[in-house]
C-alpha cells in the first residue's frame, strides 16, 4: 500500500449547477489536481524535470470508476484522500477518496500510464514501465 495524501478545496458558488450541486465534472478536475499533489508531496519532482532525468512526462489516465454518494455544494470543505493500491508493469491503480469531514461524498479510481514520448515520433507518447524510485517515494 502507498502514502495516503489528502488534497483539499473549498467548494465555490462557480462550481455548482443551479441546483446548487456540486458540477459533477469539477469532481473530475480536482481528482486530477489530487494526482499531481499526491507525487509532489511524496516527493517526486514535476514532470518537466522528471522528463530530463527520467523521460517521465507526465501519468495520463487510461481508465476510470466513479461512484458518486452524496451531494456537496458551495461553502462545503472537501478533502480528496489519494493512493496507489496497485502498481501494475506500466500503470498504476490510483485512487481518490472525497469527504466532507468524515461523510463520504464519492470514489474513484484511475489507471493512469507512465508516459514518455515515443522515439520514433516524439509528437506521440508510450507507456513504460513505472520507475522504481518514483514507486519508492510514494510507498
Amino acid at each position: 500500500m502507498s502514502k495516503e495524501v489528502i488534497y483539499t478545496v473549498q467548494v465555490e458558488f462557480g462550481h455548482c449547477d443551479p441546483a446548487r450541486i456540486v458540477w459533477f465534472p469539477n469532481f473530475f478536475r480536482w481528482i486530477d489536481h489530487a494526482s499531481r499533489h499526491f507525487f509532489i508531496e511524496c516527493g517526486v519532482p514535476p514532470w518537466h524535470e522528471t522528463e530530463k532525468t527520467m523521460g517521465i512526462i507526465g501519468t495520463p489516465v487510461v481508465d476510470s470508476h466513479s461512484k458518486f454518494i452524496r451531494t456537496a455544494t458551495y461553502g462545503d470543505t472537501l478533502q480528496f484522500r489519494t493512493s496507489i493500491p496497485e502498481w501494475r508493469g506500466k500503470s498504476f491503480v490510483q485512487r481518490y477518496r472525497c469527504f466532507r469531514g468524515e461523510e463520504p461524498i464519492m470514489e474513484c479510481d484511475e489507471v493512469r500510464i507512465f508516459a514518455a514520448r515515443r522515439e520514433d515520433d516524439p509528437s506521440q507518447i508510450r507507456a513504460v514501465v513505472a520507475p522504481e524510485e518514483i514507486k519508492r517515494l510514494c510507498a
